[in-house]
């Protein structure tokens, strides 16, 4: 299990891919992103288009554990990214009038990372550190980096390998320093 995080466009989706198709054998890509508009899926055209036709896309917004159990013949997985698949489960909890919190957050994170630790492969999982601006003004947005903060540090604290970007750079915070 590999957890690379950064901020937003610090090169994370790009070195994770890197990583991904230096493991030969099969690939499953795992996207969490809806499109939500004309840009957005412009955006999801060129992610598709940067990689290598080999690859199997699974699109799963929501059920990730699933995702993952479906690509288990894969050699690697790369799921893109942990902080939209938060979003969507939190926009599809207010749908139900519901209110998702850090427990239910952890136990999905938990049940993740048993998924992952159960496959035969690699796999890379991207996420965004949101922690580290100010506190957002209003309260959806501070639950938003609560979620993702619980998420990363299960994902992080589990994870053989961290990686950190800073603008492009990895910077290795845990385990191996040579992918």
């Amino acid at each position: 299990m590999i957890l690379i995080t950064g901020g937003s466009r610090s090169g994370k989706s790009a070195y994770a891919q890197r990583i991904a198709e230096s493991v030969s054998g099969a690939r499953t890509y795992i996207a969490t992103c809806p499109v939500v508009d004309k840009e957005m899926e412009e955006r999801i055209r060129k992610h598709r288009e940067a990689r290598d036709p080999s690859w199997r896309t699974i699109e799963e917004v929501t059920n990730l554990a699933d995702a993952l159990a479906s690509a288990r013949g894969s050699e690697v997985i790369l799921v893109d990214c942990l902080t939209l698949w938060i979003n969507n489960l939190m926009y599809e909890a207010q749908k139900k009038n519901k209110r998702l919190g850090e427990d239910a957050i952890g136990a999905l994170s938990k049940n993740v990372v048993g998924i992952c630790k159960e496959l035969p492969g690699s796999v890379v999982l991207v996420t965004n550190e949101v922690g580290m601006g100010i506190v957002p003004a209003d309260p959806v947005s501070r639950m938003f980096r609560d979620l993702a903060g619980r998420c990363n540090q299960i994902m992080a604290e589990q994870a053989d390998t961290v990686i950190f970007m800073v603008s492009g750079l990895p910077i290795y915070i845990k385990g191996e320093k040579n992918l």
